[in-house]
């Protein structure tokens, strides 16, 4: 008989997460390939704009397996529809090519959110999910770098 808790656990999350990549990595080549190199770990990117002091946009997400995966991005209300969020998302994708060696990018943004944004920076829609949460639809784009 099997025992279930709910319980948040650090140590428990950090052994799951290592028993599912050693899983993983017996599993699939590709897998067992990707660990040790520099793109097995995840690296942060982190893209921030200034007006002087003032926080203006901010992008944050993460290079990991040769793709960028964007998080969050936030453009100043103030500040949409200047070109701030392209830069931020150029800059981003920049780095993320150049200096982390990623080929590919990610987001995901739900529908009242920036859809049209993401095609017209040649992200192409690749799945969506409805009702998530309830009443909204998220989106999943991705595009070649």
């Amino acid at each position: 008989m099997f025992r279930i808790e709910t319980q948040a656990d650090e140590e428990r999350r950090r052994l799951v997460r290592q028993r599912l990549r050693e899983s993983n990595s017996r599993s699939s080549p590709v897998m067992a390939e990707l660990r040790g190199t520099p793109s097995d770990s995840e690296v942060p990117v982190e893209v921030y704009a200034f007006d002087g002091d003032r926080l203006n946009g901010g992008l944050v997400g993460e290079a990991w397996g040769f793709w960028l995966h964007i998080r969050l991005l936030w453009v100043e209300e103030s500040a949409r529809g200047s070109g701030l969020g392209s830069r931020l998302m150029a800059a981003a994708e920049e780095h993320a090519r150049d200096r982390l060696g990623c080929v590919n990018s990610r987001v995901e943004t739900f529908d009242f959110q920036a859809p049209g944004f993401y095609r017209k920076l040649g992200y192409n829609h690749v799945g969506k999910i409805e009702d998530y949460p309830p009443g909204c639809t998220e989106h999943l784009f991705v595009k070649r770098l």
